[in-house]
């Protein structure tokens, strides 16, 4: 019991310096230092800083799914207000970062992708996971004539995803919301709203 609770602080601290400083600035000594835990047992629970990070971008992207799952719920809003919903709802979490924090996941795509296959093979299938709930409500939106039919609902979500994570880099260099929210503004009055695409 004792060995779960101390690999659970590992990642716990793990996360929020990963999140708050990137994969190269979270050196092991400092993550064992944030647990509370003593020298050397990082090594117990944790193969490698890569294998660690592994698990970190896994609870990561839980939470994120959570976020998702809640914003594209079916509850009466038409599907383009739901894909608004989940990305007003991030700006919200952005901004209490004072608009510097980002998303573990764009981050860590620019920063080891180059450097881990492994961790890049993760970000590959995470983000083939994370389409997924976005091409669904895409997909209804559709159907039903509000979202453009001008491309599949795959590449629609793709496309999302990438665009939103463009949006917040900009974010994160400007420290402004104004690219989220040009971001928002442009696609709501185009592919995702009334004026679709021919």
């Amino acid at each position: 019991m004792a060995r779960q609770s101390l690999r659970e602080s590992l990642l716990n601290a793990g996360f929020q310096i990963i999140w708050g400083s990137g994969y190269a600035a979270a050196g092991v000594r400092d993550i064992v230092a944030a647990a509370g835990a003593r020298p050397g047992s990082f090594t117990n629970h944790f193969a490698s800083k890569e294998e660690f990070v592994g698990e970190v971008l896994e609870r990561y992207f839980a939470y994120v799914s959570g976020l998702v799952e809640d914003a594209l719920a079916h509850d009466g809003t038409r599907p383009a207000g739901r894909l608004r919903r989940y990305l007003d709802v991030i700006t919200s979490k952005l901004e209490a970062h004072d608009w510097a924090r980002g998303c573990m996941i764009g981050n860590l795509s620019l920063e080891i992708a180059v450097h881990s296959e492994p961790l890049r093979l993760q970000l590959v299938a995470i983000f083939e996971r994370w389409r997924k709930p976005f091409a669904a409500c895409i997909a209804e939106g559709q159907a039903s004539g509000e979202i453009s039919k001008a491309f599949n609902a795959e590449d629609l979500a793709d496309f999302l995803l990438s665009s939103w994570q463009g949006a917040m880099l900009r974010m994160k260099v400007e420290r402004s919301p104004e690219p989220l929210e040009r971001f928002k503004n442009i696609i709501f009055s185009t592919v995702f709203g009334k004026e679709t695409l021919r």
